[in-house]
């Protein structure tokens, strides 16, 4: 699907998982990539707000006892061990470049998509978006789950290919072959 306009009125930025624990120098689970999309997603964040886009947040975090934590104990050492990702602690708050404006929400989710098992869907909904723009890290999982997750409720997807980090260059080659359309950072 090509998308020709987007209308600033039925759009929303899903900024997915800038938090401290990926994105800090020395963080658990730093993701060097992400760092270095912060000054491009910074002024897709600042183009937004003054194209009236609203924007909201996810943030991956997890209960200290573990209790939602799901197989994340098998695939990620630093969240099992509870060294990343543990609500309540500085490093699941989103990166201070990039923080939330007054107003704008962060949706905690304990998945790598946004969507499941979160009230992200009514919120966009409640807006009149039909139409969302996913940006963060890590484009390979949590980023494709969310834009997997917001096609399949019939959102239409827009990636920011120069506001969404990746780990691993060939899952995102392989990835990009079965994605919706991908745009620089807007000029609205």
């Amino acid at each position: 699907m090509n998308i020709d306009v987007i209308d600033p009125n039925k759009t929303a930025m899903i900024v997915v998982d800038m938090q401290n624990d990926f994105v800090a120098s020395g963080a658990a689970m730093e993701t060097p990539a992400a760092r270095e999309i912060v000054p491009k997603l910074a002024e897709a964040l600042r183009i937004c707000r003054d194209a009236g886009i609203k924007i909201i947040y996810t943030a991956h975090v997890h209960r200290r006892d573990g209790c939602d934590m799901g197989l994340f104990d098998d695939l990620h050492p630093p969240i099992a061990n509870r060294d990343a990702l543990v609500d309540g602690t500085p490093g699941v708050d989103i990166y201070p470049e990039l923080a939330p404006a007054v107003g704008e929400h962060v949706i905690k989710k304990h998945r790598y998509s946004g969507f499941f098992g979160t009230d992200l869907d009514i919120i966009l909904r409640e807006w009149g978006v039909d139409t969302v723009i996913v940006s963060g890290t890590t484009t390979e999982n949590c980023c494709h789950a969310t834009a997997r997750d917001a096609m399949f409720r019939n959102y239409r997807v827009v990636f920011l290919s120069d506001a969404d980090s990746h780990t691993m260059t060939t899952q995102t080659e392989d990835l990009a072959r079965c994605q919706p359309p991908t745009s620089t950072t807007p000029r609205w």
